[in-house]
């Protein structure tokens, strides 16, 4: 009876009094999307400070996660102390979001190596530069359909962010061989690389990279149209840990050299021309033949 009697006395433990940053965070809210975590703001005050302390010490930070359309308030309010991210992925602001809200973040979060900004459209070339001098550990870094990045600020990512592994630069019109170049010689540790969707990227800039980043397994040359058979082959040459290659609407590019890479076992985009001819037959005639090759 006394025991019971004991058991009944003692305190009782609440949520909050478990350890938070030993227990609550990286093991309870961590696994929490964004949106409930901020719900959980408004339950009481003790919530609210709990949050608050976790967003100060959130290394990873996807706008997604927050909703659709994150106000702009909203995500400067969230990030307005938080100095020790490493992650960061905010294409579902681009609608709103411009240097003046990128660059405080960038300014005082010198340990990111993961940032995500493709459709950003509002930013300019010194978003760029602020990533390039703030992040020297930066290794993975989105801007795809970001037409602001130019050749300078460019030069200035390859100056300063040489632990860069994979970058892609989808439809960054203004880019040209000199500028692709630059990067490939001094961030030589890349491994996936898109330059998809540019008419200025030519045979010299791709086979500077083949030659300058060996340890290349990615690359996505899609729509580049003055890409030719020469620098497939010195990719090929150049690059053994080649996986994957996209060159679909590469007009110039065709099966001589791209048979040299298939043979490897890389992944192509393009079918080979006799399985091509199949297809096509297929769509024409509403079958597929059966063909003997068997002399």
């Amino acid at each position: 009876m006394w025991r019971m009697a004991a058991l009944s006395a003692s305190p009782r433990k609440h949520f909050l009094d478990l350890p938070w940053e030993d227990i609550l965070f990286p093991h309870i809210l961590s696994h929490l999307p964004l949106r409930q975590l901020l719900s959980l703001q408004r339950v009481s005050k003790c919530f609210r400070n709990l949050i608050q302390l976790y967003l100060t010490n959130m290394r990873c930070f996807d706008s997604s996660q927050v909703g659709p359309h994150i106000p702009k308030a909203a995500f400067c309010v969230l990030l307005r102390d938080n100095k020790v991210l490493q992650q960061l992925a905010l294409q579902n602001c681009s609608d709103w979001l411009s240097d003046k809200e990128l660059l405080p973040v960038i300014g005082q979060n010198h340990q990111l190596q993961q940032i995500e900004l493709n459709g950003c459209i509002q930013l300019s070339r010194h978003a760029l530069v602020a990533i390039s001098l703030g992040c020297p550990n930066l290794r993975q870094l989105s801007l795809a359909h970001c037409e602001w990045v130019d050749g300078l600020s460019l030069r200035s990512l390859a100056d300063h962010c040489k632990e860069l592994e994979s970058l892609d630069l989808t439809a960054c019109r203004q880019l040209k061989d000199e500028a692709i170049s630059y990067l490939a010689q001094r961030c030589n540790k890349l491994k996936s690389l898109s330059l998809a969707v540019n008419a200025n990227v030519g045979d010299t800039a791709v086979e500077e990279i083949a030659k300058a980043c060996s340890d290349l397994e990615h690359l996505d040359l899609t729509g580049c149209l003055r890409v030719k058979n020469n620098s497939i082959r010195t990719l090929a040459e150049y690059c053994p840990k080649l996986r994957a290659l996209k060159v679909k609407h590469c007009h110039d590019v065709v099966e001589s050299s791209l048979s040299i890479l298939r043979s490897r076992g890389v992944e192509l985009d393009v079918e080979p021309p006799f399985q091509r001819a199949l297809v096509l037959l297929q769509d024409v005639v509403g079958f597929a033949p059966f063909i003997n090759l068997q002399i």
